[in-house]
């Protein structure tokens, strides 16, 4: 490194990027509530913060309850959640701006989101993002004009089984392709009741809002059962089994074996201490096509 690079000024941006949507005051945001509105929304407050003996544990339910009635936080539900709480709005946007499940912009009637982590990218969730971009014509966190679809990258929701994924409204829709994502978008446009890979019949963002926040979920088919994990997810228990493959034994507590030693002693006992190969106990695996795990496709 040369001493000119070395006096050169390193600058670097902190905070949120510049698409990234962060104030809750944006334009047409709501700043109040109505008397109408108030005494509705606190009488479902009510009912919530009955069943948490400390009030402050009631403000992710709570927040689902403002996004319900606005479909994105405003500085209206913000101001509400910090008046039935005794909170500040600094401690309550705080949380709020925290978790990516509550929305700082505007959102559709439903919110479409395509996993597009590792897994679901390379099994095509990349392509299904770039088939529902160029289909409804908006980008990442964009609506459509007619106010119908929310589009987004989503993270990861533990469905690799059936990668790629799609979410909408929080359920989920399984083994999807470019083909069946322009489909299904296409039929909750035309408003078209659409009923998920798992679950009961979609309903609307604001009604999804509505049960995160604790009421009562009353589609049909809702409380059922879904009958236990897909075949996907048990692919790997089975093949186990038929292999009579288990899980390493537990080695011995060290500190059952030093009980001399202190908690610090222990500690650096255990952090010295190499792990253990991963496939020691795993048998080799038989080469043929009886034995091989089922493929996608197959």
């Amino acid at each position: 490194m040369t001493a000119q690079s070395q006096s050169e000024p390193v600058l670097i941006q902190l905070g949120a990027r510049p698409e990234e949507a962060v104030q809750l005051a944006r334009p047409g945001a709501r700043a109040s509530y109505s008397p109408e509105q108030r005494t509705r929304l606190r009488a479902d407050a009510d009912i919530i913060l009955a069943r948490y003996p400390q009030s402050r544990s009631a403000l992710l339910p709570l927040l689902h309850l403002v996004q319900s009635e606005d479909g994105a936080l405003t500085p209206a539900g913000i101001e509400f959640c910090a008046e039935v709480l005794d909170l500040t709005g600094a401690e309550v946007t705080a949380v709020a701006t925290f978790y990516s499940m509550y929305r700082r912009e505007p959102t559709g009637t439903y919110r479409v989101g395509v996993c597009t982590n590792t897994l679901c990218a390379v099994m095509g969730g990349d392509a299904i993002m770039e088939a529902l971009t160029d289909h409804l014509g908006i980008g990442h966190g964009e609506t459509t004009e007619d106010g119908t679809i929310t589009l987004e990258h989503i993270e990861c929701n533990a469905a690799c089984d059936y990668a790629p994924v799609m979410m909408v409204n929080w359920e989920f829709f399984d083994n999807s392709s470019p083909s069946t994502a322009r489909a299904l978008v296409d039929a909750l446009r035309f408003g078209a009741q659409v009923t998920p890979t798992r679950g009961a019949p979609l309903c609307t963002f604001r009604q999804t809002e509505r049960i995160l926040a604790g009421f009562a979920d009353e589609r049909p088919g809702a409380l059922e059962s879904s009958g236990g994990a897909g075949e996907a997810s048990l692919v790997g228990l089975r093949y186990a089994r038929e292999h009579a493959m288990s899980a390493p034994e537990t080695e011995p507590n060290v500190q059952d074996e030093h009980p001399d030693l202190g908690a610090e002693a222990v500690s650096e006992t255990v952090r010295e201490k190499p792990a253990p190969a991963p496939s020691a106990t795993v048998p080799p695996r038989a080469n043929t096509a009886e034995t091989d795990p089922p493929t996608k496709g197959n």
